[in-house]
């Protein structure tokens, strides 16, 4: 699949595939708790109170009382031990907290345990239809139970057996006035029948029963039946779910296809070298910030290869010069009629091919340079013997020319710097080279350190720098003084291959006006403390 859309679309229905299937089966295990809690609630109450009752009988009292309740139920009910009712440990423990055990046998089927008090005996029973027979069940055992005291107290006992016993559903006594039944109901009531009604929402059924001898009706319910949560329900909102999924992420991965679009056309076009080609870099999302890194791109490789393109033509421009002067050498060496003459000639050739290997060098290490970062290796450098050095190496290639020291500040025991010593010294070179080529009388060195970054300032007494030109003094083969700079030996790269060294130092260099000297200040600065070198 090669659409976005498609990709993320089939992910999330396949997410959704295995949510339904999971849904499904947490629905099937909820809907099976959730009917063992029904069933357990219904039941509680009716076989708490059956239990309770045995428990105070002794052995031909409560051979009796069950198959008075087995008439009654219409279904089979024993008492045995806990380990003859083949119960667990898990069991037992519930039983023994007062719950009483649902165990479903087969649909309409269940099996009822429930623990005698203080004893180790339960009572166990099978039923068909929990809800009707139980219900009959309750009001025999509740009548039974009320009888026993004045009719005055038959609400609070009827209340106290409620809470005490656990019944699931509501228990009450009306008078038979109040009672919601029509006339038929009320007068099978009188005449001793046990009434079931539909509840009004027509989703329950109330039961009620007279009590002999009193004015009261006892009302059971209503009794819910267990609605289980419909796996069609499940289906239905995952259809929508999957219908809305797909709209909102069409909508989202449509604009999001737009946007990449633009950049694929733009790459194409930079590809078929259309290199001022830019993408409109909108939002602050990852396709932003791609355009954006796209557009740096683009701008860093038109940068690269209008470089390139000068560099070649300065090259051929700047090696066009010495080359001529090797052929003008030759055709006089083989014209020279004096030994005198040919040495004069070698010597100019010998002078012109130092010209070609010098710029051939500073080709080469400008174009290490601007290649990406070169391998640095930073240590501390001692910015006094630095100066130093370059004064020694220096001064003495021009003796009119006074290399001097200036006025530093921070220096000590404490002048150090992290830099990588070679192309610092490269760099310093480089500027010393171009003052002493400008200046007068005077070129002089100095520093400036501070707790975090460090200056080294170059000046001289020369003629400097227009401040209409300090943009672009340090760009390749820029000459402003270009016959004075070809006397002087001078190919417009070593103020270019500076900045660069200073740059991959994480610093900056500087051009103004001397003034001291009067002339130019050319200024290195950059952090004394160095980390990795980071990339253009």
């Amino acid at each position: 699949m090669n659409s976005i859309f498609l990709r993320i679309y089939g992910g999330m229905l396949a997410v959704l595939v295995l949510v339904a299937v999971l849904g499904t089966l947490s629905l099937h295990l909820l809907n099976e708790v959730r009917a063992g809690q029904y069933r357990e609630r219904l039941a509680h109450g009716t076989f708490t109170l059956m239990a309770d009752n045995l428990a105070r009988m002794n052995a031909v009292e409560r051979t009796r009382a069950l198959a008075l309740w087995e008439r009654l139920l219409g279904i089979p009910l024993n008492v045995q031990s806990s380990t003859d009712a083949q119960l667990d440990g898990s069991q037992r423990t519930r039983l023994q907290r007062g719950q009483v055990l649902v165990e479903h046998l087969a649909p309409h089927q269940a099996r009822i345990v429930a623990q005698l008090k203080n004893r180790d005996l339960v009572l166990t029973g099978e039923v068909q239809q929990i809800s009707e027979q139980l219900a009959r069940a309750t009001i025999y055992l509740l009548v039974d139970e009320l009888v026993r005291y004045p009719v005055a107290e038959q609400p609070r006992r009827l209340a106290e057996l409620k809470e005490s016993k656990g019944f699931g559903f509501d228990l009450r006594l009306l008078a038979m006035n109040n009672a919601d039944m029509d006339e038929d109901q009320r007068r099978r009531v009188e005449e001793g029948d046990t009434v079931m009604a539909l509840g009004k929402d027509g989703d329950s059924i109330r039961v009620f029963a007279g009590i002999a001898g009193t004015p009261w009706v006892l009302e059971i319910g209503p009794l819910y039946q267990m609605n289980p949560y419909p796996p069609q329900l499940l289906i239905l909102i995952a259809a929508l779910g999957l219908s809305l999924i797909g709209l909102v992420v069409y909508l989202l991965v449509r604009q999001l296809e737009r946007r990449l679009s633009q950049v694929e056309v733009a790459a194409t076009q930079i590809a078929q070298g259309s290199l001022d080609t830019r993408v409109v870099a909108e939002g602050a999302d990852s396709v932003g910030r791609l355009a954006e890194a796209f557009n740096g791109m683009a701008e860093h490789l038109q940068r690269s290869l209008t470089i390139q393109r000068e560099l070649v033509r300065a090259v051929s421009h700047e090696l066009r010069t010495p080359v001529a002067r090797l052929r003008f050498g030759l055709e006089m060496i083989a014209s020279a009629s004096t030994e005198q003459a040919r040495e004069k000639h070698l010597a100019g050739m010998d002078s012109d091919i130092q010209d070609l290997d010098k710029l051939v060098d500073e080709m080469l290490m400008y174009a290490r340079l601007e290649q990406g970062a070169p391998a640095l290796h930073f240590q501390r450098v001692d910015l006094d013997a630095l100066l130093d050095q370059v004064i020694a190496e220096l001064a003495p290639l021009r003796r009119d020319v006074q290399v001097l020291r200036g006025v530093s500040q921070g220096g000590g025991e404490g002048a150090w710097v992290e830099a990588e010593p070679r192309y610092l010294h490269r760099a310093l070179q480089n500027l010393v080279s171009n003052a002493m080529r400008h200046a007068e009388s005077q070129v002089t060195l100095s520093y400036h350190l501070g707790l975090q970054r460090c200056r080294i300032d170059v000046e001289d007494d020369g003629p400097g720098v227009p401040e209409s030109a300090w943009d672009r003094i340090f760009t390749p083969f820029t000459r402003l003084d270009d016959s004075r700079t070809r006397s002087s030996g001078g190919h417009g790269l070593g103020l270019s291959i500076v900045r660069r060294i200073i740059y991959w130092h994480n610093g900056r260099a500087l051009v103004g006006q001397s003034q001291r000297l009067g002339g130019a200040c050319f200024s290195l600065s950059w952090p004394r403390e160095q980390q990795a070198p980071s990339g253009e």
